[in-house]
């Protein structure tokens, strides 16, 4: 990994030794847009890397996670999106565009610096929930060389809730509404159950910043959520990533009315049953894995289902990638 910093490399907000990297991208609608490329090396020089991409309402924190990576020989590096996080401007409507593709640009950047700049030849890509349905659809796009694995941590691969909302009609709706009200904000009821669970001064044991990871989440606009529906469909019709894939979800969802066990034990945003249904249709090769005990971010359950996760990367990668 490169070292040396230049005009848009930074200290990252972690502190040393990770670094953050501003990636200019292309205007839109709303004027400037970055995303932002946090890194740090393993201790000897290695042509492994791993690329994490976070979840909605969401940015890498994930530090524990990435040290168990770096601590077996891969550089690490994270990817905060384009109006998430680090990347997050005052201009902006956090966390919106109107076609999941507009994320390629940032994938582009981040592996042209990862692989031709900084010369790693095995890269996996690890990402969380919303993550973990861009990633599939830019590596079925891209098929970019050097890709040894795809690890998906609860992916969004279908919406929860009711089944008339996953209805044709439904979607027919969704779609027209994105287009005439794309900034339209949708009514919903957010807990707050999730983020107190996992954030220190709370319920949890993580530090994270609630600017850019807020109890509240951030609001879900029609445009966006047309898009999200339209990445499902596409992912849903059969991808090819022709890697392996390891997808890792907790056992169990639920949705608790209170603070209690289940926000500690099971996944409270998403529906683990679509994520088991939908996941062989992202490639050839995938490897599904219920976490008893695991919650929605499943490097963030509490131990003991926390190590289990850890084990089953092992695993999976001693089997299918080294």
């Amino acid at each position: 990994m490169s070292s040396e910093p230049g005009p848009t490399i930074t200290t990252d907000v972690l502190g040393e030794p990770w670094l953050a990297e501003t990636i200019d991208l292309a205007a839109d609608f709303e004027g400037e847009v970055v995303a932002t490329l946090v890194s740090r090396s393993a201790a000897a020089p290695t042509d492994r890397a791993v690329l994490h991409v976070h979840g909605f309402s969401d940015y890498f924190f994930q530090t524990e996670y990435a040290e168990w990576w770096i601590d077996r020989g891969h550089d690490m590096y994270a990817l905060d999106l384009r109006k998430y996080g680090r990347s997050l401007r005052d201009h902006q409507s956090g966390t919106y565009v109107a076609d999941l593709s507009a994320y390629f640009e940032e994938l582009d950047a981040a592996w042209e610096r990862i692989t031709k700049r900084d010369g790693h030849t095995r890269v996996i890509i690890a990402a969380h929930s919303t993550g973990g349905l861009i990633v599939p659809l830019w590596a079925e796009a891209r098929r970019p060389e050097g890709l040894e694995g795809v690890l998906l941590n609860s992916p969004w691969l279908d919406l929860q809730g009711p089944a008339w909302m996953r209805s044709r009609p439904a979607n027919l709706a969704l779609a027209q509404a994105g287009k005439r009200a794309p900034m339209r904000e949708l009514t919903r009821d957010v807990s707050g159950f999730y983020a107190r669970g996992l954030h220190k001064d709370h319920d949890g044991e993580w530090e994270f910043n609630l600017d850019w990871k807020p109890l509240g989440s951030f609001p879900v606009r029609f445009g966006w959520l047309a898009a999200i529906r339209a990445g499902h469909a596409q992912l849903q019709a059969g991808l090819d990533v022709d890697c392996p894939v390891l997808v890792l979800s907790s056992d169990r969802s639920s949705a608790p009315k209170a603070m209690g066990e289940d926000v500690f034990t099971t996944d409270i945003v998403l529906d683990v049953r679509q994520i088991r249904r939908w996941a062989t249709a992202i490639g050839r090769h995938v490897t599904y894995v219920a976490v008893p005990g695991a919650i929605h971010d499943v490097v963030l359950s509490r131990r003991p289902a926390r190590d289990r996760v850890y084990d089953e990367i092992a695993r999976w990668l001693g089997a299918y990638v080294d």
